[in-house]
């Protein structure tokens, strides 16, 4: 899945009257970025689309229920890109949604000049979702694994 296209939000927004606003953002609340609820729309459409339950992928990232509810929700804000990028792997995301993820979140994308970040692109890119997997690979390159772990 690519990043929505601007261009198509420009061309439903045309010849929209005022009142047709609250429609409008309803329907395209998942694309807009200024909406505090768009990371939750993303990740709760995504893993949807994939035939995941939330609950699952929270266990899969190693955080509880409640509190990956409250990440998802961002009821409670984390500093923590690790574990946005831990939720994406366990939701099965592949880069372009991980990276829209982190977006949404307020993270920097992973960036394929930074090596641990290229590392856990790779990994994505071969539906390599496994978080232990994905820090063996850091760890053989001597770099910090997501799951914090020495």
């Amino acid at each position: 899945m690519e990043e929505f296209p601007t261009a198509v939000l420009f061309k439903r927004l045309d010849g929209i009257k005022m009142e047709d606003i609250p429609q409008y953002l309803e329907e395209n609340r998942t694309e807009l970025k200024d909406d505090s609820k768009a990371f939750y729309y993303h990740m709760k459409n995504t893993v949807e689309k994939k035939g995941l339950f939330l609950k699952d992928v929270y266990l899969s990232a190693g955080v509880s229920e409640s509190y990956g509810g409250k990440i998802i929700t961002m009821e409670k804000h984390t500093k923590n890109r690790d574990l946005i990028i831990r939720l994406c792997l366990a939701g099965r995301f592949n880069l372009t949604e991980t990276n829209r993820a982190l977006k949404l979140y307020g993270m920097s994308e992973l960036y394929p000049k930074i090596s641990r970040d290229a590392c856990i692109i790779v990994a994505i890119n071969n539906h390599i979702f496994d978080q232990l997997s994905v820090d063996e690979c850091l760890r053989a390159e001597g770099l910090r694994m997501l799951s914090g772990a020495e």
